[in-house]
């Protein structure tokens, strides 16, 4: 019986804020298939790398990223039969969560909102690879501490606060915010210094703790 053949890749959901929108990088296509449509960054599997030694590879090459501290971890594994009309292709998607990520310096990558990229025609699977990793991050946000990947090392609770709201997509009352993030368990360490960068009154400067795991949880508002 023949061995059948198929390429793997990985692919990246690199996602922060910026000028107050959850924003992803993309990938502009200029060659077929689909070109003119976005993609995510990403490319082949060399025959002799790990997966993570991939990503890492590519979030140089192909994202524009290199020397970056960003928080990265497997998302998911997509490999139906037709998600790639050249070859049977299985890819590998990561997501990637940092605060102020610069610019890439590739041309074709852009930083764009993601309720942009959603409406826009994509290449692949990778509007359903970009809404998966935004769940994902939605998800984490409840019972991790990864919201603070979005933040400066030394932030306020406002500026927190903030990252959830654009993730979560919704208002939060900011008393109520503040009882429970500062009220969980190793979420937040305070600096002893305070700041007036968001103006008015000074506001504590908290750094993030060794909590990985939200206790209690932060349960986004459901409709």
């Amino acid at each position: 019986m023949s061995v059948p053949r198929l390429a793997v890749t990985v692919d990246l959901v690199v996602l922060t804020v910026r000028a107050q929108r959850l924003s992803a990088l993309m990938w502009r296509r200029d060659q077929p298939p689909y070109p003119g449509a976005w993609s995510l960054p990403g490319g082949f599997i060399q025959l002799d790398e790990d997966l993570p030694v991939a990503a890492a590879r590519l979030m140089a090459e192909r994202a524009g990223l290199a020397d970056v501290r960003i928080h990265l971890e497997q998302l998911a594994t997509y490999g139906y039969p037709d998600r790639d009309p050249r070859q049977r292709v299985v890819s590998v998607a990561y997501l990637g969560l940092a605060p102020d990520l610069p610019a890439s310096t590739r041309a074709q990558v852009l930083w764009t909102a993601v309720d942009e990229l959603i409406a826009a025609p994509a290449a692949f699977d990778h509007r359903r690879i970009l809404c998966d990793g935004v769940e994902r991050a939605r998800a984490k946000l409840e019972y991790t501490s990864l919201a603070a990947a979005f933040c400066p090392p030394e932030f306020t609770v406002a500026e927190l606060r903030r990252v959830y709201e654009i993730v979560w997509g919704t208002p939060l009352d900011p008393r109520n915010f503040h009882r429970k993030v500062t009220g969980a368990e190793g979420f937040l360490i305070p600096t002893g210094t305070t700041t007036t960068r968001d103006g008015g009154r000074p506001a504590r400067l908290y750094r993030r703790g060794p909590a990985e795991q939200l206790r209690p949880p932060m349960l986004r508002p459901r409709a």
